[in-house]
């Protein structure tokens, strides 16, 4: 039976071999994924947060760098890398076409089980960091005055 720390570090395993499926057996079929990027509930929704991240960054790989275990849940900090050669999704629904650029975001996550399985996965990284990578800029919304 796998204990928290277990199982990031397999899911993490999974999303450096860009194994979306083989990520997905760690979750409840119920999970939340929580991130920047918005919220993710029940596998279909999180397969496609992986897979768009995937596809945006073919290269993506995820290195730990510390993990603190409080009980449950777990906390790890991360830097994600990649190029960006694909598709990339924006908030209001633009696609950034692949730009070539190198990202190295750092990041953290929690994760908590319940029986055997992740419910929760919270990342937390700086968006505009990311941005900033990718050579994008932010700007107000049309209807802000």
């Amino acid at each position: 039976m796998p204990d928290t720390r277990d199982l990031v570090d397999l899911i993490l395993g999974a999303l450096n071999d860009h194994d979306v499926e083989r990520a997905l057996r760690h979750f409840s079929p119920d999970a939340v994924l929580v991130s920047p990027i918005g919220v993710a509930e029940g596998h279909g929704e999180i397969a496609w947060y992986f897979e768009h991240l995937i596809k945006g960054f073919p290269d993506l790989g995820i290195t730990v760098w510390h993990k603190v275990t409080c009980g449950d849940p777990v906390f790890t900090e991360w830097t994600m890398t990649g190029t960006h050669t694909g598709p990339f999704l924006l908030p209001r629904g633009e696609v950034f076409d692949g730009s070539g650029r190198r990202i190295a975001v750092r990041g953290c996550g929690a994760c908590a089980i319940e029986d055997d399985l992740v419910i929760t996965y919270r990342d937390y990284f700086d968006q505009l960091e990311l941005y900033a990578q990718l050579g994008l800029s932010l700007t107000l919304a049309d209807d802000v005055e």
